[in-house]
């Protein structure tokens, strides 16, 4: 799967898309220390075991770099930024039951607006797999010659359980 590059000076705003969450009644915010444990648990349910390892790095950030969507009190989707390496975006995972809401578009702004407001003037989706939705949702264009990427030679245990690596 190709990386991804993101123009971060022309982000769409930030807020509107909070609000229109808000009112569906999901909020969407950075994390807290003291919350790996249930997002490490919903990204390996969910995701895989990789991904929770590759979050817990956004969690020794100053300011945290995973952004979570909370409906009722649960974890509902989640993003990170700044893990595997700088400038990076990813991974990102929406929960099977809430895709097609906007929550996935939600958690990506919040992401890139961390890595902006950080100083990059642009920022690189990893491996990503929908590349329509990044390309319609933030601009992302592919970055050519750039498969595997820093994913190359995983580990095989970091293979998802049913063998199709979810989206990025």
């Amino acid at each position: 799967m190709a990386d991804m590059l993101v123009n971060l000076l022309k982000l769409p705003p930030l807020d509107p898309v909070i609000e229109a969450m808000r009112r569906s009644s999901v909020v969407v915010r950075r994390a807290a220390p003291y919350e790996i444990t249930p997002v490490r648990r919903f990204v390996e349910r969910h995701f895989t075991t990789a991904w929770a390892d590759e979050i817990s790095v956004g969690y020794t950030n100053k300011p945290v770099s995973v952004y979570l969507a909370i409906r009722g009190g649960e974890v509902i989707g989640f993003s990170a930024y700044e893990c595997t390496r700088r400038g990076f975006f990813g991974p990102t995972g929406v929960a099977d039951h809430e895709r097609g809401k906007g929550v996935g578009h939600a958690l990506l702004l919040a992401s890139l607006h961390g890595l902006a407001q950080m100083g990059y003037a642009y920022g690189i989706i990893g491996g990503v797999g929908p590349a329509g939705f990044y390309a319609h949702a933030v601009g992302a264009t592919l970055i050519p010659d750039s498969t595997p990427g820093v994913y190359a030679d995983p580990l095989s245990d970091t293979a998802p359980h049913d063998s199709a690596r979810p989206p990025r």
